[in-house]
């Protein structure tokens, strides 16, 4: 009962002008430098902290901000607490980027919430990368109080700027011997997600399931202190986020400039999405759990010949990429298909890059190959050659009706059965998938 309260407060405060007007004048009145300690009248809820070090620790870091405000416009700002303030060189992390740290140690959701305006808003960041609730979850607070001071700042955000892009990192996983209790963070975690459901305008980032171990703490061995990141673990970091920041247009600007091998085809060819559409969808029972997957309805085929993305903006071609964007709703089930049938043998190769835990597929005629962050998702999780957060190459050699299949040379199938004939596809479930240099030749 507690958690449905919550949604609908959730909902009431992206749709209720008057409620952000009210965060909105509370966050200006609160234009000072130095930490409030007025706490009871402070816009949001929840632990706000007051250590004479913190205090310190606020008012010089925030005077950095404030210098470097003119400076800082219109970059892409990491907001969060240590582990935001810890990251070594942002533009290293980043080519090309110009971004903006606004991490303090030891920060709150109140208190990023209380410094928003200022110290982000102020900036009018051409995107947003959030990361918040370690410290929350230290001091004791819940899970709905940590998701509605998030839900408040994502408020403002979109009302500053509603084309700006926010991506959502979920919170890290920790220790309870940090007093950071792993289900409290998926508990969090849960309702973070459920939160920002169905919003086009924000990216979430599983940073859980990336930093995870067995039991579900940090790995010691990116996290010395089980609770902030090590040189290595800020490079995990930047790669899981470079992808979706290509996708948003931050970098990996330049075309593909790859040559195929003679003999070979190109099912891509990095502009649009000439060859590829929507097949009609089988009838679907309705599904009515809210955390559930969304199978979308097809009820004609749907070519997109000289279209950059598709129908619904699932689908985009960007770069020399055909990217699976992020689903809005968690997970979104659906497939796009070659509006050409292949019946003669072939070998097929293509490139693709996963998000932490991303789950997509390829198909084969028909039947699906699981194509997912392996480690991650499975179902082939003990392979030598894949690269986490990079790009690997499948290929499938397809003769006498069995699909031989490799990733970076590592076999997957042996003998996948097929049919005489079909289609190729790539299916969209959770994350984002990107799948590049799909080239096809066809066997005599």
């Amino acid at each position: 009962m507690a958690t449905f309260l919550l949604l609908l407060g959730l909902l009431f405060a992206f749709d209720n002008p008057s409620w952000a007007q009210e965060v909105a004048s509370k966050a200006s009145s609160a234009g000072s430098l130095e930490l409030p300690t007025d706490v009871e009248k402070q816009i949001g809820v929840g632990p706000l902290r007051q250590a004479d070090w913190f205090k310190g620790l606020w008012k010089s870091r925030r005077t950095e901000f404030a210098k470097a405000k003119d400076a800082d416009q219109g970059a892409l700002v990491l907001y969060g607490d240590s582990i935001t303030q810890g990251w070594p060189d942002l533009k290293a992390a980043f080519p090309g980027v110009k971004v903006a740290n606004r991490g303090i140690s030891g920060d709150t959701t109140r208190g990023m919430l209380i410094r928003l305006q200022g110290d982000v808003i102020a900036l009018n960041p051409k995107g947003v990368v959030l990361l918040m609730g370690t410290n929350d979850i230290e001091e004791n607070a819940s899970p709905e109080t940590i998701a509605q001071n998030v839900t408040a700042i994502v408020a403002e955000l979109k009302k500053h700027n509603p084309d700006m892009p926010i991506v959502l990192c979920l919170i890290f996983p920790s220790s309870e011997t940090k007093s950071r209790p792993t289900a409290t963070i998926q508990a969090t975690n849960k309702l973070l997600l459920r939160a920002v459901r169905g919003d086009k305008q924000i990216t979430v980032l599983d940073t859980f399931s990336l930093y995870k171990n067995e039991a579900g703490d940090a790995t010691p061995e990116l996290f010395p202190d089980l609770l902030h990141l090590n040189p290595q673990g800020y490079a995990v970091w930047a790669s899981a986020l470079r992808p979706v920041l290509a996708t948003l247009g931050f970098m990996e600007t330049e075309p593909d400039t790859f040559v195929m091998e003679p003999g070979f085809v190109s099912l891509f060819n990095g502009k649009d999405l000439t060859g590829w559409g929507f097949l009609p969808t089988p009838p679907m029972a309705p599904n009515n759990n809210p955390d559930g997957p969304v199978f979308p309805v097809v009820e004609k085929a749907i070519a997109f010949d000289g279209k950059s993305e598709s129908s619904d903006g699932r689908y985009v071609a960007k770069n020399g990429r055909l990217i699976v964007t992020t689903p809005s709703e968690g997970s979104r089930i659906q497939q796009l298909w070659t509006t050409k049938e292949f019946p003669k043998n072939f070998v097929l190769k293509l490139e693709f890059r996963a998000t932490p835990n991303a789950d997509s597929g390829i198909f084969i005629r028909q039947p699906q190959l699981q194509c997912r962050d392996y480690p991650l998702a499975g179902p082939y999780k003990n392979l030598k050659k894949y690269r986490p957060l990079g790009w690997n190459e499948i290929e499938i050699k397809v003769q006498g009706g069995k699909a031989y299949c490799t990733c970076n040379g590592e076999v997957l199938e042996a003998e996948f059965p097929v049919p005489s004939t079909g289609p190729i596809g790539l299916e969209g479930d959770r994350g984002q998938m990107e799948y590049r240099r799909i080239r096809i030749q066809e066997l005599e």
